[in-house]
């Protein structure tokens, strides 16, 4: 699942995106036919792995899967995003990076006016989990 359509413009520390995703009736984050603000933070999520994989396939390489461990700060200041129409707009940044892991800042706007914001951690490497059968 990729929920950004494009990407306006990126640089080794940033990375802008913009996706209109959030009208699809499709889209799979929707419950009860709404799509709730929350689910930004996944937007957010999502901007930080197109960042990693562009900068991966610069370097000539490919994109270490990741994680996602933490969010912190998170401010959301709508309830819902399905009813908006137009592109909704991600700004991503670096705060801080290690060999496993990194951390970003994601803001969210809609036609200027800000949606949600955040900090988000990732832990690269990291196996991606599997599911498996519960023991009951």
């Amino acid at each position: 699942m990729c929920l950004w359509d494009e990407v306006a413009g990126w640089d080794a520390r940033s990375i802008r995106l913009r996706a209109r995703s959030h009208r699809d009736p499709g889209n799979p984050l929707r419950s009860h036919d709404r799509l709730r603000a929350i689910h930004l933070c996944e937007y957010g999520a999502q901007a930080m792995a197109v960042h990693g994989g562009l900068r991966a396939r610069e370097a000539g390489g490919a994109a270490q899967p990741g994680l996602l461990v933490a969010l912190r700060g998170v401010q959301l200041h709508v309830a819902r995003i399905d009813d908006l129409p137009d592109a909704l707009e991600c700004e991503a940044e670096v705060l801080v990076e290690a060999e496993a892991s990194q951390q970003y800042a994601f803001r969210i706007r809609h036609a200027g006016a800000l949606l949600a914001e955040g900090r988000a951690a990732v832990m690269l490497g990291a196996p991606l989990p599997t599911s498996t059968p519960s023991p009951l």
